[in-house]
């Protein structure tokens, strides 16, 4: 179910997050570390995916995005990039039951035009088999940017009810690309970069974000609950004071 808009009301949040999105920096750096080539690393972080999600589920929360090739991905190097298809296939092709054993819901967001049609039939097959499940949802932002999904939300918006003059927020959130999620609690960052890189740009306004050295390879259940922690010790105002948000407390309680 989505969720509101935490520039317009207060989402309800508490001591768990209920949406983590992740940006699965490091594979390379930590395949180079190994004297491995980078698919090597590529291939380590399906492993940290199915830890995080099995992670995610035993921790009570309810939606998981992950960054896995950003729109300007493509500038790669052609060999990299044919290899990350060809994983992505590959851990459609296995990874899909499992999930939906697991009642996982898996969702890919992006411009997936640009897959070729077998990708693009596994995402769809995928989507349909696990569109039930409740359990957590999974979204892979896959030749996902931050600027597209403004964009093509606005596009949509406009071709489908002819609205050209006043679109304000309410008009547009229906159309973006993680519109059926909340938005996210808790943002991650793997690698040690300290930057968003085009990833759910309106999505993160509100979101507490997290940086850490951990390459993505590495990133397991205790790293995934060192964030967990350094979020509950966060102060979630949403644009109000301090005292405002004791006084909602206090209210609460009451």
């Amino acid at each position: 179910m989505s969720g509101v808009s935490s520039t317009r009301e207060i989402p309800a949040h508490g001591d768990v997050p209920q949406h983590v999105a992740i940006i699965m920096d490091g594979n390379g750096r930590w395949a180079k570390r190994q004297l491995l080539p980078r698919i090597a690393g590529h291939r380590r972080g399906v492993e940290s995916v199915r830890n995080a999600v099995s992670a995610c589920i035993e921790r009570g929360i309810s939606y998981l995005t992950l960054f896995a090739f950003s729109s300007e991905n493509w500038r790669r190097p052609a060999e990299e990039v044919a290899l990350l298809m060809q994983l992505f296939t590959s851990a459609l092709t296995n990874e899909v039951e499992k999930l939906h054993r697991n009642g996982v819901r898996l969702k890919v967001v992006g411009d997936t035009q640009r897959f070729g049609a077998k990708l693009r039939a596994l995402i769809e097959q995928a989507e349909k088999h696990t569109a039930a499940n409740q359990r957590l949802t999974l979204s892979i932002a896959a030749n996902y940017g931050g600027r597209w999904d403004i964009l093509q939300a606005v596009s949509r918006l406009i071709k489908e009810k002819n609205v050209v003059e006043q679109i304000d927020e309410k008009a547009l959130a229906p159309y973006l690309a993680m519109s059926y999620a909340p938005e996210p609690d808790l943002f991650i960052r793997t690698g040690g970069e300290q930057r968003i890189s085009n990833f759910l740009l309106w999505q993160l306004a509100y979101s507490e974000f997290y940086f850490t050295d951990t390459l993505w390879p590495d990133f397991d259940a205790a790293a995934l609950d060192a964030a967990i922690v350094s979020y509950r010790g966060r102060e979630r105002r949403f644009g109000r004071t301090s005292d405002q948000v004791e006084q909602a407390k206090r209210a609460e309680v009451a």
